[in-house]
């Protein structure tokens, strides 16, 4: 009867342990170096500012009359990607995008040229006092998404954040690789990227349209081509959270 009990315990044992322990495939590469683009090295800033009600448009004036200049030297390799005013979601904000040209050295380069910039130091100082918050993330581009280029407007712009679930960004990659294709006819696609820090597991899409109903009548239109409905019944269940911003660029924007 004593060993009875102890084979049965054992395998009651074995039966608890595998509803809690999974084993995992391990992955040969990071994330960063599957899903990123091999040709570039660029690293990109999305900040996030809260601005107080009563301050947008003075912080919108300061904004296009400083950072313009403060990135006019050659040797300084930061460019603004584009800058917004959220139109449609959370309420005024501004939404900056910015490319870093040699990764990591070369925003701790910018970072350390900027600490010793004056007219910067003043602009940050004037601009802290118009914020409820901020925040940013730093981000990798996937390499099947169109490189994000200056482009002449009038434009509305949408950006989409979707918080995955982790360990599915693999997973989201691979069907947008194949679901970007469905994107591309009408030029709206203007960059995709994944988060290195910050808010890890986010993906943001921006899309690029002439307005509201071309917006409708393009996203509308995709549901029309074969393979578009597969793709996103499977990614759907790679999300935790979506939210989606309309967004206005500033004068200075390159994408306009």
């Amino acid at each position: 009867r004593g060993l009875g009990s102890s084979a049965r315990r054992a395998r009651e044992d074995s039966w608890l342990k595998s509803l809690f322990v999974r084993k995992v495939d391990p992955r040969k590469d990071a994330h960063s170096n599957l899903l990123a683009k091999r040709e570039t090295s660029s690293l990109y800033k999305l900040q996030f500012h809260n601005v107080k009600p009563e301050c947008l448009e003075a912080y919108n004036k300061l904004c296009q009359e400083v950072l313009p200049k403060i990135h006019e030297e050659k040797h300084y390799p930061c460019a603004l990607v584009g800058t917004w005013n959220t139109w449609y979601g959370e309420q005024d904000q501004a939404v900056h995008l910015w490319r870093y040209e040699g990764g990591y050295p070369a925003l701790n380069e910018v970072m350390s040229k900027l600490r010793q910039n004056k007219e910067f130091t003043e602009f940050r100082k004037e601009r802290g006092n118009m914020l409820l918050s901020r925040k940013n993330q730093l981000l990798l581009e996937f390499s099947f998404w169109n490189e994000p280029v200056p482009r002449d407007g009038p434009n509305i712009y949408e950006l989409r954040s979707y918080q995955l679930r982790p360990g599915t960004m693999i997973e989201w990659g691979n069907y947008w690789a194949r679901a970007i294709r469905f994107r591309q006819d009408s030029n709206e696609a203007v960059g995709g990227f994944f988060s290195q820090i910050g808010q890890l597991y986010m993906v943001h899409h921006l899309w690029a349209y002439k307005d509201l109903q071309t917006r409708e009548d393009i996203r509308n239109a995709a549901w029309h081509k074969p393979g578009w409905d597969e793709l996103v019944y499977y990614t759907v269940p790679t999300n935790q959270e979506m939210e989606s911003r309309i967004m206005i660029p500033l004068k200075i924007s390159p994408l306009q």
